[in-house]
């Protein structure tokens, strides 16, 4: 297995700091990691995305790292004002971008329709044929480009372990699969490491984060804490510092046969370059 860093990890240097989604890949080199993974690329004024995905590779080929993803943003139920075909299309586009990056992954939404609040007839099970079909068409496409799709648990509609699952047997396609997040399971209080083992039959590659967990019966800790499904509270933190039983959900993958990317997605409020230093480190020693 090879360790990665996702670039949202670099947010708050991109937000307040100036830096890029170019800047941070010599960083991530020096951090330790064997490869980066990209969300949404935020291109310049003056480029076309494809132009930027261009750069950003020949970037990543000048530090010598890896470029282990490319995971965008996607609603195959409400996105593209709920055109599924124009959804799809603009989707497909994606993958040629990441093409472009020279990824063998791609990692889209499923859709975030749980957090509309709406009580209508659109629960999991309504809507997974659809959902099912969106998938199948995109991966079918990026099967002739030699890149594997996949979604990921979170968003909190698509984030059970049983509902990703049923998602990828209803896909029924050898080309699409889970990108698996540990930590994302503590969304909906499903415990990671049960999870994991549901879905690791089918992951294509893996976001390793960590949480601070507090009940929901000790009220709001303050800032940096997100509201579960079930009332409690979770806040990103160095691998290792909270609840997430990292080094077990590792061993369900290898016993699975997994040997992709372990990629570190941070997102919490320590110092960065502590924590990505920490991650590289945890990380490297689950090798």
């Amino acid at each position: 297995m090879k360790s990665s860093v996702s670039s949202y990890s670099f947010a708050y240097l991109m937000q307040n700091e100036n830096e890029t989604q170019m800047s941070v890949i010599l960083k991530a080199k020096n951090f330790g990691f064997d490869a980066i993974e990209f969300t949404d690329l935020v291109y310049p004024e003056n480029m076309t995305e494809a132009e930027y995905a261009s750069e950003i590779k020949k970037e990543a080929e000048k530090a010598g790292i890896e470029i282990s993803c490319y995971s965008v943003g996607a609603d195959l139920l409400s996105g593209s004002n709920g055109d599924l075909d124009a959804e799809v299309e603009r989707i497909k586009k994606k993958v040629d971008i990441a093409e472009i990056l020279g990824v063998k992954l791609m990692r889209h939404d499923a859709s975030f329709s749980f957090l509309e609040g709406k009580r209508l007839y659109n629960g999991f099970s309504n809507v997974l044929d659809r959902l099912a079909d969106g998938c199948r068409r995109i991966t079918e496409y990026a099967e002739t480009k030699g890149i594997k799709t996949m979604v990921e648990n979170h968003g909190f509609f698509a984030q059970d372990s049983e509902r990703v699952e049923a998602l990828v047997n209803r896909v029924a396609h050898p080309n699409f699969g889970i990108q698996v997040d540990f930590g994302n399971f503590l969304c909906v209080d499903e415990n990671p490491a049960t999870a994991v083992g549901r879905c690791a039959p089918y992951v294509f590659n893996a976001h390793i984060k960590d949480f601070i967990f507090k009940s929901g019966e000790e009220g709001s800790p303050g800032d940096g804490f997100i509201f579960t499904r079930s009332g409690n509270y979770i806040r990103g933190t160095v691998l290792g510092h909270g609840i997430v039983p990292i080094k077990q959900c590792v061993s369900i993958l290898k016993s699975n046969g997994y040997d992709g990317y372990l990629t570190l997605e941070f997102e919490g409020l320590e110092r960065l370059d502590y924590a990505l230093n920490q991650g590289a480190k945890y990380i490297n020693s689950l090798q």
